[in-house]
């Protein structure tokens, strides 16, 4: 590590997951300083340890910015009342919780997005979508998640995207109804890791490549990169999550797929000839999340 590097001044990322949070600290993804995680339980018990941890390292080291990229649906319009808050959520005790009235006690700049926007962010800096100003980050795991990036920022308007959550057609002849507690047969309820257990009754890692609920998760996912591709026109997918990241043989099947869903429409042909590198996995892999919320923290500090 050069001088002017080890001399940087330190930020903290947080991601907030559904079940854990990842903290780092450290100036860029090549100086982490420090690195730990905490359970996601209540909201008050998983905040008091994140605010323990802080203590430590602003003690031990110091820091100037905190970038936080957390599950949702969240708030994200300054002009609201409930900005910052966490909306309408199945995690028990999550909705309506403030999450960055927690932090701001550090007395610190505060970056705030969605986990999925900010690892996108994070491959769009450090990743696999480096030199390009549109793509999309799609995260399939226990749930769905996508961060749409237009013009170098992400897409936002009334909410943050919730792509995961597009209503699709199930496949024909299916008589799963989908595991989603709002939608039940959404992009998350056909092809989430909970949708594959609700499915196959076996998690996905214990199903084989054959099995079934593949072919569901399959449809769903085509569905939402043939919607993606219509409409947000991303240079790059990039397909990451432990699911997404998990099962080698679901690639090149969705890239077969997305090619007959598109049918020769729109920019089809384009993609046809790069379809391996435009719809492919994350640069940074399973690191892109933490290193969203280091993104984040970075850009709060300009």
């Amino acid at each position: 590590m050069s001088r002017s590097t080890k001399d940087a001044p330190l930020k903290v990322g947080i991601e907030l997951g559904g079940t854990k949070c990842v903290m780092i600290l450290g100036a860029s993804p090549d100086d982490i300083r420090a690195e730990a995680r905490i359970a996601t339980g209540d909201p008050h018990g998983t905040m008091d340890a994140i605010d323990s941890l802080l203590r430590q390292w602003r003690d031990r080291h110091g820091f100037e910015a905190i970038g936080v990229a957390s599950f949702g649906p969240l708030d994200l319009d300054p002009r609201s009342s409930t900005y910052s808050c966490v909306v309408n959520t199945p995690k028990p005790g999550w909705s309506g919780f403030d999450i960055i009235s927690r932090v701001r006690c550090w007395a610190a700049p505060v970056g705030f997005d969605t986990d999925v926007n900010g690892a996108a962010l994070a491959e769009g800096r450090w990743g696999a979508a480096q030199g390009l100003d549109s793509f999309a980050y799609v995260t399939v795991g226990t749930g769905i998640g996508v961060g749409s990036i237009v013009n170098g920022r992400p897409v936002r308007g009334l909410c943050h995207s919730e792509a995961g959550h597009l209503r699709i057609p199930r496949p024909a002849g299916t008589t799963f109804e989908g595991a989603c507690p709002y939608h039940g047969d959404c992009v998350e309820g056909l092809a989430s890791g909970q949708a594959v257990l609700a499915h196959a009754g076996l998690p996905a890692e214990h199903l084989s490549r054959n099995d079934p609920a593949w072919d569901v998760v399959v449809s769903a996912l085509t569905a939402l990169f043939h919607n993606l591709v219509l409409t947000t026109g991303p240079e790059r997918i990039l397909l990451g999550g432990g699911l997404g990241m998990g099962q080698a043989h679901l690639l090149p099947r969705l890239r077969a797929a997305l090619m007959q869903s598109l049918n020769g429409y729109g920019i089809a042909d384009r993609l046809a000839s790069g379809i391996d590198t435009f719809l492919t996995q994350p640069g940074l892999g399973h690191r892109a999340g933490p290193l969203g919320a280091l993104a984040l923290a970075i850009d709060a500090k300009r």
